[in-house]
Order: C-alpha cells, then structure tokens, then sequence
C-alpha cells in the first residue's frame, strides 16, 4: 500500500535505513542530509549533503597537510586508521581486509563514544 510514495521499496528495505537509538554517532543512518531527504525536504538536503561534503574535504586536506608536514620535519605521522576495523590478510583469500577488532559493542554497552570523530 502506498508503495509508490516509497520510491518502491520493500518494507525491508525501508526499515534497514531506520534510526537507532544508542548507536555510534557515525552511524550513517544519524546523516543529516539523509534524513532531510528522507523526510521530503530535499532543498534543505541538498544544502546539507553540500556542507557535509566540504566538510569532509576539509578534514582530507588538512590530513594531507599533517602528512605533508611530517614528511618534511622527518617526524612520524600516524594517518587516519579506523576505530573499529584494522587491515589484515584474509587466510582464505590472501587479500588485505577491513577485519573487525573490537570495541564497538563495548562502546555502545556504554553509550561512550568518545572516540568518534565529529563527521556530521
């Protein structure tokens, strides 16, 4: 009913993009522009996606200016690395992955999240 008010997805698919309380502050789903668009507002979207855009280019270039820096200072740099994930070789595949190192349940038991960077 109503499906084509849903842009036609599935109620699954529908509900996989719901708010949840008590996760990370980096979970997409708290993405502002999202859920401008998803409430129909889409200038207001449009404006938001543009600010979280130049937001995130910003963070990029002053990470590039840091390296850049302790490249010329011969000081180490420690680049950006993942909270929760960290780059292993998978034993089946042999590939490098993104393997889940903990910390996120803990953090969320907790409602500490601290460590989150502010990217909205």
């Amino acid at each position: 009913k109503h499906a084509e008010n849903m842009y036609y997805f599935s109620e699954l698919a529908l509900t996989l993009n719901a708010p949840e309380n008590g996760t990370a502050p980096t979970d997409s789903r708290w993405r502002p522009d999202q859920r401008l668009m998803e409430n129909g507002r889409w200038d207001e979207a449009n404006v938001e996606k543009q600010r979280l855009e130049e937001k995130q280019r910003l963070s990029r270039k002053r990470r590039e200016a840091e390296a850049a820096r302790a490249t010329e200072d011969g000081t180490p740099y420690d680049p950006y690395k993942p909270l929760w994930f960290e780059w292993k070789k998978d034993p089946v595949t042999q590939e490098l992955a993104h393997v889940y190192k903990g910390g996120y349940w803990e953090s969320k038991e907790k409602q500490d999240w601290s460590l989150c960077p502010d990217i909205f």
